[in-house]
Parts: structure tokens; sequence; C-alpha cells
């Protein structure tokens, strides 16, 4: 849930991939690596903005992928840089195939670029899922294309970020059953990209 600093008046908005998103994740990187130091094992541009092409919402999506999601180091170092911690329960754990795994997530300070900060830890499944759906669809035009598509249609009838996000997760079950079966066929792995 945005904080309401976040919140704009016209709700969910998707548009056209900005060559700049790339900058602006290195931007971000740094400012964890700053943060957080050897606690990050891996700090990921992952979601719509990390894929060429990808029509997105303008909020850059980051996995910081670490050894305890629990540790509370994490949390006083971000806290400590302008960063919160979203509240809800959603943002404490997520399923992925079936199975749930822990998670936190933070938002920037108040008048800072919008972005989402996913601490997952490093061998957890959500974290192989945020990879692979942001590999398949790097690797897949036609997919990303048509996933464009669905989002910018689901934006326009939808524009309540809640409701757009609780309208797109079947669909994105579906998306993620294609890229499971892409991962197969191709040998792709979470150690390929370590």
């Amino acid at each position: 849930m945005p904080f309401p600093d976040e919140l704009t008046p016209d709700g969910v908005s998707i548009g056209p991939y900005d060559d700049r998103w790339p900058a602006a994740f290195d931007v971000v990187r740094a400012e964890l690596v700053l943060a957080l130091g050897d606690l990050a094992v891996a700090i990921d541009h992952i979601g719509s903005t990390s894929i060429p092409g990808m029509a997105a919402k303008d909020c850059i999506d980051v996995q910081v992928r670490v050894t305890n999601v629990h540790d509370p180091d994490i949390g006083q170092r971000l806290v400590a840089r302008g960063f919160r911690r979203r509240p809800e329960a959603w943002n404490s754990t997520e399923a992925v195939a079936g199975r749930s795994w822990p998670k936190q997530v933070y938002a920037p300070a108040p008048g800072t670029r919008a972005v989402n900060i996913h601490i997952r830890n490093v061998d957890g499944g959500n974290a192989r899922h945020a990879l692979l759906f942001r590999d398949y669809l790097r690797n897949n035009p036609d997919v990303r294309d048509h996933w464009a598509h669905f989002k910018r249609r689901l934006a326009e009838s939808v524009p309540d970020i809640l409701a757009y996000g609780k309208v797109k997760q079947p669909a994105t079950l579906v998306l993620f059953a294609a890229a499971e079966e892409w991962a197969r066929q191709t040998g792709w792995t979470l150690d390929a990209i370590r």
C-alpha cells in the first residue's frame, strides 16, 4: 500500500518504457550499497522497469537478496537512510508455488523518486520468482508486449492501485506458469545469474 505522499490523483498510470530507468536503478543501488554494505548479497533491478521495451508504472522495483531477511540491522540501516518499511502483512510474506516466503518491503523517503525495495532471502523462492519474471519477459518480446497491453487496459479500467493489484494477480499466475515452462526448456536457473 502506498504511503499517502506516494498516491497520485490519476491512480495507476502505465507509461511507455523509459530509457532512464536503468540509470535510476543504478542510483538506488548505490544508495543501498552504502546503507547495507555486506548485508546485501545481491541487488537486482526487477519488475517491469527492468525489462527493456516494457510499459510500466514509473516506479523502480529493487530486490535486495540477503542471508537473513529478519536481521534487525537491515531495517535499522534502511530507516537511518530515510526508507520507510511498508507495514501491511502482505509486505512481510508472499506465496510462491504454494509456499510462503518471508520478505520486507521499503518505500523511499517522502519527496524522492518512486521506488519499492524488496528484501528477500538469497535462497528464497520469491527471489527466484522475481528474477524469472524479469528474464522471461526480457527474452520473449511478444509475451512482454501482450503483458504490457494487458496492464495498460487494466489500469484504464481499474485505476485504484489496490484493486489493480488484486485483478492483476490471477493473470500473473498464468504468466508465471509460462515462465516456469520457459525456464525448464532453456535451462534458466537462479544460480546462472548470481
